[in-house]
C-alpha cells in the first residue's frame, strides 16, 4: 500500500481546508496519508511526526517516510526549511516542483520553439526610457508586478494624441508625459515590473475575458485536463481574475454565445494547447532540473483574428473556484502521487530520453553575415534585438567589422548560441572573400551598393559590387540572400550563379518584404508592412526612411526564421547604436543630433532628411568630410551642396579638407551665400556656433569619426544643456 506524505508549511492540517480532502481520497483509493510540516522530520531514524486523520479528527502519530511527498506549501515559507527539503527530495519523489515566476516560465517557452510563437513580448521594466520606448511602439501596453498573483497590481496604459490614459482596475487618470514618468519611476522604487502589449479579448458585450486550462497527470503519469472555464471581467475592468471581482461560467455555454459554429473547434483547440504545452514545459523541466512536472494552470487569450496569447502559466494554480471540481483535482493529484512513487525506474527513463533529445534536437544555427555600404551596423543591431526576443544569439560588437574582429568572433561562439548575427566590412577587394573564410553564413544580407571607399576601386560603382558580391559567393551556395530592390546599384550584385533563395526589400518597388505609409514619428518612425498576410504597423526609435530599410532587412530575416510579428515588433524597440543620429534636447528647445560614425554622400543626405523632417524652427547643418570618394569627390559634394539647398535648410556650415566645395555649390543652386560657412579649425567653427544659434534651433553634426566631428556634438551639448 502506497504511503502519501502531504508536506506543509502550516503546522495544524486543520487550518489547511484541502487536507481533509487529499486524506479522504487517499483512502478512498487504497493509499495511506498524513499530513506533516519540515518541523517534525527526523533523519536518525527516518521518521516523521505526522497527522493522520481517524475517526472524524487528526491524530499524531510517528510515521515511517513516505513513498511519496505531495509538495502542497508555499515555497516562500518553506524556503526557510531548504535543507530539510532537500535532504527529503534526496530520499523521497515529491509532486509539484516549481517552473518559476513569470518571468522564469516566459524564458523557458522561448527554449520551446513551437510555443514561443504564443508568449506576449515581456520585457522588464529597467528605467522611465525603456518604458516609453515599449510604450511608443505598442501604444496600448500592460504594467504589472513581475511576482504578482490574483490579478494584483496591473495597470492598462494607453497612449493618445497628447496624454496617457491609466487604468487600473475600474479607474482611469489621464496623465501628462511627466507625470506618468513621476509615476513610473516611484512604482520602479518598490519593485520590479514587466511590460507587455495589451491583447484584445473582449466578449460581444464589451467585457475583457480570458481562459484558465487547467492541467493534471492522472494515474498513469499523463497530462489530462481537469477543466477549461472562462474569466469576465466586470464592466469597466480591464481584469477578468476571480479574486479581482471577475466571475465565471461554463466554457460550452460560453464559447456557443461567442463564437457560435465556431464553438466547438475552439473548445477542442484549447485542450489540445493545454495538454502540448503542460508536455513542453514537462520536457523543459527534466532538460534544465532532471524532474518532472504534474500540474499548471495556463491563462490564455484570444485576440480578434483568434490567435491565442499566452499571458501567464502558473505551477499552483489552486482549485477551479466553481463547477465543484475540487474533487477531480484531488483524485488527480493524489491518483499520480500513486504513480510516481511506484514508477521511478520508469520515470528516470524517460527523463534519460528526453534530455538525450533535447541534444540530438541541436542542428545546424542561423549564422547571419550583414554588408553593404551603409546601414550594416544599424541592420545588425536590429536583427539581433528581434532574435534575442527568444533565442541565445552572438553578437558582434558595434563596428567590430574588420577580419580580425571576425577571427575573435569564431573564437567566442560556443555551442550555447541557437543564431549568429554578424556584421562584415570591406574597404578593398578580397575582404569579404576573407571573412567568409573564417566565419561561412548561411544567411546574408547586403543592404546596399553606394559610394563609401569607391576611391579605391577606381571610382567605379559596379566594382564595388563586385566586392560585395563576394558576400554572395563565400556563403552557403544552399543559403538565404537578402537585396534591397530600391538600391539601383544593386543590380550589379553578381547572383547568377547563387542556388540558393533570393528574397528582396523595399519600400518605392514591389518587393516580398515592403513598407508603406513611412512617416515620421515623435520619437522614431512609423511604416506599414504585410506580415504573415496580416497588416502589421511598425515602430523604430530611430529616425530616417534609411532606417526603415535597415529594419526591413531584419524583419525580413526574421519572419523566415519563424518570429512571429509580435516578436518583430517587440525586437524594433533596439537599443539604438550610438552617435547614429542620436538626439539631445539642450535648453531653449535646442536638439542635436548627433551622427558621427560614418560620412558618405548617402548617408550625408539621410541625415539632411533627418534634419528637415524633424526641425520645427530653423534648421542648421554642420557636415565634415567625406573621405575615400577618389575623383568622384567634386561631383559628389556637388551633389550633397544642391540637397542641402533643395531640403530648405537656413544654415550650411562645412568643416575640413576641400568641403567648403558643398558651400560653393549650394551657392549656386540658389543658397543664401550670407548663411554659408567653412572651417577648417573647430574652435572657430564653435565661436561661430555661439553667435547664431537661438532658442528652437536644431542643428545636425555630420561626419566620419576619424574627423572627431563628435568634439561639436560635446561642445553643443556643454554650451546648451
Amino acid at each position: 500500500m502506497t504511503l502519501i506524505g502531504m508536506l506543509h508549511h502550516r503546522k495544524d492540517p486543520q487550518t489547511v481546508i484541502k487536507s481533509y480532502a487529499y486524506a479522504a481520497v487517499a483512502k478512498a483509493e487504497g493509499a495511506k496519508f498524513f499530513y506533516f510540516s519540515p518541523g517534525t522530520v527526523n533523519f536518525t531514524n527516518n521518521s516523521i511526526r505526522g497527522q493522520v486523520y481517524e475517526n472524524g479528527k487528526w491524530v499524531e502519530r510517528i510515521m515511517p517516510f513516505p513513498d511519496v511527498i505531495y509538495n502542497a506549501g508555499s515555497p516562500e515559507k518553506l524556503a526557510k526549511s531548504k535543507e530539510i527539503i532537500q535532504r527529503l527530495k534526496e530520499k523521497i519523489p515529491f509532486t509539484t516542483h516549481s517552473i518559476g515566476n513569470k518571468w522564469n516560465v516566459s524564458e523557458r517557452l522561448k527554449e520551446a520553439k513551437e510555443f514561443s510563437n504564443y508568449l506576449i513580448p515581456t520585457e522588464i521594466v529597467k528605467n522611465t526610457e525603456n518604458f516609453f520606448k515599449f510604450i511608443d511602439g505598442f501604444e496600448k501596453i500592460v504594467f504589472k508586478p513581475i511576482d504578482g498573483r490574483k490579478g494584483k497590481g496591473i495597470f492598462f496604459i494607453s497612449k493618445k494624441d497628447d496624454y496617457f490614459e491609466v487604468k487600473k482596475d475600474s479607474d482611469i487618470i489621464a496623465y501628462s508625459k511627466q507625470q506618468l514618468n513621476d509615476f513610473i519611476h516611484s512604482m520602479l522604487s518598490k519593485g520590479t515590473f514587466i511590460i507587455q502589449p495589451y491583447i484584445h479579448s473582449i466578449t460581444k458585450s464589451g467585457q475583457v475575458y480570458d481562459f484558465r486550462i487547467h492541467v493534471q497527470k492522472n494515474g498513469e503519469g499523463k497530462w489530462v485536463i481537469t477543466t477549461i472555464y472562462p474569466r469576465i471581467a466586470p464592466k469597466g475592468s480591464i481584469i477578468p481574475n476571480i479574486n479581482n471581482g471577475g466571475f465565471t461560467n461554463y466554457l460550452d455555454p460560453f464559447l456557443q454565445q461567442e463564437f457560435k459554429g465556431e464553438a466547438y473547434n475552439i473548445r477542442r483547440t484549447l485542450e489540445h494547447f493545454g495538454l502540448s504545452l503542460a508536455n513542453h514545459l514537462d520536457e523543459i523541466q527534466i532538460s534544465h532540473y532532471e524532474e518532472v512536472i504534474d500540474e499548471i494552470g495556463i491563462d490564455i487569450g484570444l485576440d480578434d483574428n483568434r490567435k491565442i496569447w499566452i499571458y501567464e502559466v502558473n505551477w499552483r494554480p489552486g482549485c477551479p473556484p466553481a463547477f465543484y471540481l475540487e474533487l477531480d483535482v484531488v483524485i488527480n493529484s493524489i491518483k499520480y502521487a500513486m504513480f510516481l512513487a511506484n514508477n521511478q525506474k520508469k520515470l528516470k527513463e524517460k527523463i534519460t530520453k528526453v534530455k538525450k533529445k533535447s541534444i540530438e534536437e541541436k542542428g545546424e544555427i542561423p549564422i547571419i553575415a550583414v554588408t553593404g555600404s551603409a546601414g550594416k551596423t544599424t541592420t545588425k543591431a536590429f536583427l539581433a534585438s528581434i532574435l534575442a526576443k527568444k533565442w541565445n544569439i552572438f553578437e558582434s560588437k558595434d563596428y567590430w567589422n574588420t577580419t580580425e574582429h571576425t577571427k575573435k568572433h569564431a573564437a567566442e561562439i560556443n555551442s550555447t548560441h541557437e543564431a549568429v548575427v554578424l556584421e562584415y566590412g570591406m574597404a578593398y577587394p578580397g575582404i569579404i572573400t576573407e571573412h567568409c573564410s573564417i566565419i561561412k553564413p548561411n544567411i546574408s544580407i547586403v543592404t546596399n551598393v553606394g559610394l563609401a571607399h569607391v576611391g579605391n576601386f577606381d571610382d567605379d560603382i559596379k566594382k564595388v559590387a563586385h566586392a560585395k558580391s563576394e558576400l554572395i559567393h563565400g556563403m552557403d551556395q544552399e543559403g538565404i540572400l537578402f537585396i534591397n530592390k530600391d538600391d539601383l546599384n544593386s543590380k550589379y550584385l553578381e547572383t547568377k550563379r547563387f542556388k540558393g533563395k533570393i528574397l528582396t526589400i523595399g519600400i518605392n518597388t514591389e518587393a516580398d518584404y515592403r513598407a508603406y505609409d513611412v512617416k515620421y514619428a515623435d520619437n522614431g518612425m512609423n511604416f506599414k508592412m504585410k506580415l504573415q498576410g496580416q497588416e502589421t504597423k511598425l515602430f523604430i526609435p530611430i529616425f530616417g526612411e534609411h532606417h526603415v530599410y535597415n529594419a526591413l532587412n531584419a524583419i525580413a530575416v526574421a519572419d523566415y526564421l519563424g518570429f512571429t510579428p509580435m516578436e518583430i515588433k517587440a525586437g524594433l524597440l533596439f537599443r539604438k547604436p550610438p552617435r547614429r543620429l542620436t538626439i539631445y534636447h539642450c535648453q531653449d528647445n535646442i536638439t542635436v543630433i548627433d551622427d558621427t560614425v560614418h560620412s558618405h554622400p548617402q548617408g550625408v543626405k539621410a541625415a539632411i532628411d533627418v534634419l528637415s523632417n524633424i526641425g520645427k524652427q530653423r534648421k542648421i547643418a554642420i557636415i565634415g568630410q567625406m573621405r575615400e570618394l577618389g575623383n568622384l569627390r567634386e561631383e559628389e559634394y556637388r551633389k550633397v551642396g544642391e540637397y542641402v539647398c533643395d531640403k530648405e535648410i537656413d544654415f550650411l556650415i562645412t568643416y575640413g579638407f576641400r568641403t567648403e566645395e558643398i558651400g560653393t555649390h549650394a551657392i549656386r543652386k540658389g543658397f543664401s551665400a550670407k548663411n554659408v560657412y567653412h572651417f577648417t579649425d573647430k574652435d572657430e567653427l564653435h565661436t561661430l556656433l555661439l553667435k547664431i544659434i537661438k532658442k528652437g534651433d536644431t542643428v545636425l553634426v555630420k561626419g566620419a569619426s576619424k574627423t572627431n566631428m563628435f568634439d561639436i556634438v560635446k561642445f553643443l551639448d556643454q554650451t546648451f544643456s
